[in-house]
């Protein structure tokens, strides 16, 4: 399985790609805003947003600093390469419990008095068009596929290295008798 710094150099050496790639494709009706957030949610999503965080110990969670902690219930939640791994849902993990994370600390903040009575609702009116917002989806979502791929790729080539094991022999006809 490729090691977090595999991982990451290559998330990292495809983003210049991505970048230019969406450029070249969105050129006529992309504007930079737009370009901005697949770039800066990829950086987000590699750097910060790894399917490794369902590790107990990762260099994922260690880019988190003294924050890293708040993974350890999803590490406990998801177990490595399950869920987590998944092409769709495995984001979508992540970003939920960061959400449910921001919400519990907005929760105990108000419960302390640090908040108001309108420091917890999901008031996230931030003007932001449909296409930027579709840019972040995106620039979330391809380190996590790229990740995933590689991992599977990975696996998949290993497995095609290794000696096959020899089949086993039939069972003698006396070990068979002996087990009616």
């Amino acid at each position: 399985m490729p090691s977090g710094k595999r991982h990451l150099r290559l998330e990292l050496a495809l983003l210049p790609v991505i970048l230019g790639g969406t450029w070249w494709w969105g050129r006529e009706f992309l504007r930079w805003e737009e370009l901005a957030g697949i770039g800066g949610a990829y950086l987000l999503s590699s750097l910060l947003l790894s399917p490794d965080l369902d590790l107990g110990s990762s260099s994922a969670r260690r880019r988190w600093g003294p924050l890293g902690f708040i993974w350890l219930p999803y590490s406990k939640l998801f177990k490595h390469r399950g869920l987590s791994h998944s092409l769709l849902l495995g984001p979508l993990t992540r970003i939920g419990y960061l959400f449910l994370v921001g919400w519990l600390v907005a929760l105990g903040l108000r419960y302390l008095g640090v908040l108001g009575e309108g420091g917890i609702g999901l008031h996230l009116n931030l003007g932001l068009r449909r296409e930027l917002l579709g840019m972040i989806a995106l620039g979330l979502y391809l380190p996590n596929a790229l990740h995933i791929v590689y991992d599977r790729l990975d696996s998949w080539l290993r497995r095609g290295r290794r000696p096959r094991p020899h089949p086993r022999p039939h069972l003698s006809s006396s070990r068979s008798r002996r087990r009616r």
